[in-house]
């Protein structure tokens, strides 16, 4: 009677998840599910920066930013892997790589334009700062970005069905996002030391103008 029961729950999981990842709602899906994992990215990222600072509080503003830039992505690349998979049918290793080199050369850089743009507008910034802070930092993010995607794209172009695409992209990127929500947020300030009590007398004895001798009054 038991394994009878546990069989008719399992059947009946496994038909429950599957309208998420049919129609239109396989949008939404891709849509909510990069918004969650991203904001879940910058939660790690704040949990590590409150371990590292105890006291510091928590900005839910910034997760919020972090999960409305993530639901953003979503469509894009809802539509990006579907345009993928029709210009290059089939997976055939050959297929596969140019999959991969395209979405590298592509997506990887206009994504991550989209981000800091997305974010930088969300904190109150202009489209020129936050570009100029894309180019500041777009080498340093490009070259992390060589090192996972390619090795995590061919696994999806090869291995997954097109519906799992970006749920699978999404739940790879958690410690992606954990590193983008640190580039983003990083204080790239240069940090001075404090400086001890003579040295600060001798710095403010340079600052001060040489003092004149005093004249001898004539008698």
């Amino acid at each position: 009677m038991l394994p009878r029961v546990g069989k008719e729950l399992v059947v009946r999981m496994r038909f429950n998840w599957r309208p998420f990842f049919e129609g239109r709602t396989l949008l939404l899906t891709n849509t909510l599910s990069g918004g969650v994992i991203l904001g879940l990215g910058d939660i790690v990222m704040q949990s590590w920066e409150n371990f590292k600072k105890p006291g510091r509080v928590r900005d839910w503003k910034r997760t919020g930013c972090m999960f409305t830039v993530g639901c953003s992505m979503g469509p894009m690349l809802h539509y990006w892997y579907i345009f993928l998979d029709r210009a290059f049918v089939g997976r055939a290793l050959k297929t596969v790589g140019k999959k991969v080199l395209v979405d590298q050369l592509v997506a990887s850089p206009f994504l991550g334009m989209w981000y800091f743009l997305g974010m930088g507008a969300m904190e109150g910034h202009t489209l020129s700062e936050g570009m100029k802070e894309f180019k500041d930092k777009f080498w340093e993010f490009y070259r992390a970005d060589c090192c996972v995607w390619p090795a995590a794209q061919m696994i999806n172009f090869y291995f997954l069905s097109p519906q799992f695409r970006v749920v699978y992209i999404n739940f790879v990127t958690l410690g992606w996002d954990t590193y983008l929500s640190y580039l983003k947020h990083r204080d790239d300030s240069p940090h001075t030391e404090p400086l001890s009590d003579s040295s600060a007398v001798d710095v403010q004895q340079e600052a001060l103008p040489p003092s004149k001798p005093l004249e001898k009054k004539n008698n």
